[in-house]
């Protein structure tokens, strides 16, 4: 019996896509990363369908790419390096399997996407962490194990956040979960007894979810995970602070962090806030920090209130304004923007078509000279500066930051902005930048730093996947099937 057969028994002649433009839409990705057109596209409805997905490809030796997020593809890491491949679609295994109001936690299937599951729970006087404007039909799965930041960084406690526990499929065909979700008993007997699957850690001291998280689909496919939410505000408040440099704007941001003050807390330049808004960036300052504050269920006008006074008070010391409107922008409307998803067209693409994102992770104090290498490649390469939009995050409570480079170009604009790209990457990477989501060019460029990382990822790649069928080529792992 032939591949095509195999597949079809599997997950059924439906649910098996060979469309000539389909298949071809998974050769590139937006970041001009390029592979091979895969031999079909599955979408398996259960955990099931996709164990069995996994010991066909082990028997037959062909790779497994995992995809969940709908519409374009962006990073690579969905573009196959190998021939023969096929495409695991998991967007139609989309179920929102729970909501605990109580213990603020849901369990979503990987098909969900992030406006899907906003609006179930907050019909619960619930929130989601999420990234700043995800795209339309991301997933929400796809988006926590990639570890994209997240918004709140007083929620924020380490980089598994705001994941918890994983249902997994390694590359071997085995079941496994992790974090308190691994037993004893099953789903429903740990909910009847009051188990939430939000601990992260276990069976005992391992932590699986870490090996997934950030692997790109190269260790294993996951079925379901647990997320961490948070109450809704009953009553929100957003702020802009501008300035013509970060000099003030850094401490500021740094005080308030360590005092736990804001919710929402970022940095946006003009460029990148003028797209998010859809206004004119002439107007804006150079750089603006968007924070907001909130009150809960209980006394929401006193807890807002105290914080606004301490938040004024820490200003008045850096001798920085927080206000409500800047230059015919609402603060509350932009925060609200910010923490949704974008809309039909992506946020990014609105101002010249197409864009280029070079992120890594550094610490607030150094963004400057980070900012200063990229103005001038920019400069160098004959791009506009109005083209280079900045995005800073902090992370884990300000301990450290997300440095986000959107490069927006045009039609005309692709070759400069490529090699702009290249360039920039290497001295970012050069200069200290932690590259700790090595998508497409800077896999080579981060383990050739790294040898050691590579022998001991290789070993775990070999324990979890040792036929290598898993997305194989990416990362630091040849191309093994």
């Amino acid at each position: 019996m032939g591949k095509m057969e195999d597949l079809a028994n599997i997950v059924g002649k439906e649910h098996i896509k060979t469309d000539k433009e389909i298949l071809e839409s998974f050769k590139t990705s937006l970041n001009f990363i390029s592979g091979e057109v895969p031999e079909c596209v599955v979408e398996p409805q259960n955990l099931e369908d996709v164990q069995n997905l996994v010991r066909l490809a082990n028997e037959k030796g062909f790779g497994l790419i995992p995809c969940s997020s709908k519409g374009n593809h962006i990073k690579g890491d969905t573009v196959p390096s190998v021939s023969g491949a096929v495409i695991v679609d998991l967007s139609t295994m989309n179920k929102i399997i729970r909501i605990d109001k109580r213990n603020k936690v849901a369990m979503v299937e990987p098909g969900v996407t992030f406006e899907e599951l906003q609006a179930e729970v907050e019909e619960q006087g619930l929130r989601i962490e999420m990234p700043m404007l995800p795209r339309n039909g991301k997933s929400v799965l796809a988006s926590l194990l990639d570890r994209e930041p997240t918004t709140c960084p007083k929620y924020n406690w380490d980089a598994i956040d705001p994941l918890c526990c994983l249902e997994l499929i390694f590359g071997t065909g085995d079941m496994f979960r992790t974090g308190n979700a691994v037993g004893p008993g099953t789903l429903e007997e740990q909910w009847a007894a009051g188990q939430a699957q939000k601990v992260s850690m276990g069976p005992a001291q391992t932590e699986l979810s870490r090996v997934i998280q950030g692997s790109q689909g190269t260790m294993g496919i996951a079925t379901w995970a647990t997320i961490k939410l948070e109450q809704k505000p009953k009553i929100r408040q957003g702020y802009i602070v501008g300035g013509e440099t970060m000099d003030a704007l850094i401490p500021f941001v740094y005080k308030m962090l360590w005092r736990k003050l804001p919710d929402v807390c970022l940095i946006l330049n003009r460029v990148d806030l003028a797209a998010i808004y859809g206004c004119d960036q002439k107007d804006l300052p150079a750089w603006s920090v968007v924070y907001s504050i909130s009150g809960l269920e209980y006394l929401p006008e006193e807890r807002l209130s105290y914080i606004r006074k301490d938040i004024e008070e820490l200003a008045e010391k850096f001798q920085v304004k927080p206000v409500q409107h800047l230059n015919g922008i609402s603060a509350d409307k932009l925060v609200d923007i910010i923490t949704k998803p974008c809309g039909e067209t992506y946020w990014k693409h609105k101002p010249k078509g197409g864009c280029l994102d070079l992120f890594f992770l550094t610490s607030l104090e150094k963004t400057p000279e980070f900012i200063t290498i990229l103005e001038n490649e920019v400069e160098e390469q004959g791009l506009p500066k109005e083209n280079l939009g900045v995005y800073i995050q902090p992370i884990r409570h300000g301990t450290g930051c997300h440095l986000e480079f959107n490069l927006m170009y045009g039609p005309k604009q692709k070759t400069k902005a490529k090699a702009l790209f290249g360039s920039a990457s290497q001295k970012c990477l050069d200069m200290g930048g932690f590259f700790s989501r090595p998508h497409g060019s800077w896999a080579d460029m981060v383990y050739k730093k790294c040898p050691d990382t590579v022998r001991v990822l290789k070993k775990v790649k070999h324990i979890f996947d040792p036929k290598g069928i898993m997305n194989p080529g990416k990362l630091c792992f040849g191309k093994e099937v």
